[in-house]
């Protein structure tokens, strides 16, 4: 079974933040990694984020996970990288590539980004792969919990 990190850049909601800790838990996730302005299941302050555990069902108590700044997640990537990690970023590009056609490596980063923005540019630019989902619809993207089920339960 290959292994699994997933970091969510920039996620605004909590609901979506916690839907993804119980999709990490049931996928088999070893890391979640929370960048920048996601909300985290205990805030700087020791407190528990509410929503997030009641949308994880508990999960944000099981999957380990941390938070890093903006400024740090490219070191963050950089090193797992150096482990042998492909980084794959879900993110519509000019470059992308279906999920279909994605062969899950031995170790795999996926990286999920903003509801509204997508990922960043500075982690896009340290991606090995940018990953799309090919949309049959007229809308040209899924909720991000949405995405990260398809993604992380993706085994071809």
């Amino acid at each position: 079974m290959p292994s699994k990190i997933l970091i969510l850049d920039n996620v605004r909601s909590a609901h979506n933040v916690g839907s993804l800790f119980r999709t990490a838990d049931g996928a088999g996730v070893s890391e979640l990694v929370l960048v920048g302005y996601t909300p985290a299941p205990v805030d700087r302050f020791g407190r528990v984020q509410a929503e997030i555990l009641k949308t994880s069902l508990g999960a944000s108590q099981m999957v380990p996970w941390k938070s890093v700044s903006d400024a740090e997640a490219p070191r963050y990537l950089t090193s797992r990288k150096g482990e042998g990690y492909t980084v794959a970023a879900v993110e519509q590009t000019k470059d992308s590539v279906s999920l279909y056609d994605f062969l899950v490596p031995e170790k795999v980063v996926y990286i999920l980004g903003n509801e509204i923005d997508g990922v960043g540019a500075g982690l896009l630019t340290l991606a090995d792969v940018h990953l799309e989902i090919p949309m049959q619809g007229k809308k040209e993207s899924l909720n991000v919990s949405v995405t990260g089920g398809i993604v992380l339960f993706h085994k071809k």
